[in-house]
């Protein structure tokens, strides 16, 4: 089921109108989960990082043991020409897709060289810099490498991660703020996570539980290059207790404020949460100065 609206599809060299079918039953990735995406956006006519977007999908193809067919800078291209065929306006999910077509004698290693291929482009809105969302603990935690592929933006994650978000949805919370196999704080359902004490920022440390994100690290250098102390940290939930901001950030919405966790609640807009404020400013001031 879509997500967005005026959908695209590249499929077999050629972009198509609407949400076209694009795998078959017998693939490998339809009966095995050997699927791995990533995510880009367009907005107020940028693109920012498609580059780095593209090229994590071959990386993460890798390590599913896919193999990638589409060079970064040709993928770039073909998404580019894609988005020709929307309005300058508007704000589009750019999602590339391989997956597995084929496995080995037993049919669970995939084979070499047999890779699906395709992209898809939606129109979802971005959100206003108001929106807040809301966090709860849930019981399910990120898994590690010797159980799952982390080290992949793979499709056969994500089941964790919806169990996750409907466990805070029933709740009546927006997300989940989730541990890793040892407890401390990973990241939430959907996004990587920050939090502010005393005007510094602090992130849990990669440690090989989540991906850490390209939308990651992009704040991370735009808030040390403008001198705000950014620290990857072994967190607990109680340090995101005592924090007096939160904010997410994934490439869907690029900042998300976070209003409350559990039942310690964060001030969001005025002058409540200064840095995730100027956050989301230094963002969208360094993707209007990488437009071409």
């Amino acid at each position: 089921m879509a997500t967005g609206t005026n959908i695209r599809t590249y499929f077999e060299g050629t972009w198509h109108n609407g949400d076209l079918s694009v795998m078959k039953a017998a693939d490998h990735g339809a009966w095995l989960g050997t699927t791995v995406f990533d995510g880009a956006r367009l907005f107020d006519g940028l693109a920012p990082d498609l580059e780095a977007h593209c090229a994590r999908i071959n990386r993460s193809a890798r390590a599913l043991m896919i193999t990638p067919t589409v060079e970064t800078e040709d993928m770039v291209a073909i998404v580019r020409e894609g988005l020709g065929g929307y309005p300058r306006d508007a704000a589009v999910y750019i999602r590339p897709m391989y997956w597995a077509l084929a496995g080995d004698e037993l049919g669970i290693v995939p084979r070499e060289g047999a890779t699906g291929f395709a992209v898809s482009l939606e129109q979802i809105p971005m959100a206003p810099p108001e929106a807040a969302s809301t966090l709860t603990r849930t019981r399910f935690r990120r898994p590690v490498l010797e159980d799952a592929v982390v080290n992949a933006k793979a499709g056969c994650l994500y089941p964790n991660n919806a169990r996750m978000m409907a466990e805070a949805r029933s709740k009546g919370f927006g997300n989940a703020l989730v541990a890793d196999a040892l407890g401390n704080v990973a990241e939430t359902a959907s996004a990587n996570v920050f939090m502010v004490k005393d005007g510094e920022v602090f992130t849990p440390v990669p440690n090989g539980t989540f991906l850490a994100g390209i939308t990651r690290a992009r704040h991370m250098h735009n808030m040390r290059t403008e001198g705000i102390k950014v620290h990857e940290s072994v967190l607990g939930f109680e340090d995101f207790h005592a924090a007096d901001e939160i904010f997410l950030s994934g490439n869907m919405m690029k900042v998300t404020p976070i209003k409350a966790f559990d039942d310690t609640k964060y001030e969001v807009g005025g002058n409540g949460n200064p840095v995730t404020q100027r956050v989301r400013e230094m963002y969208w001031d360094w993707a209007a100065s990488q437009k071409v």
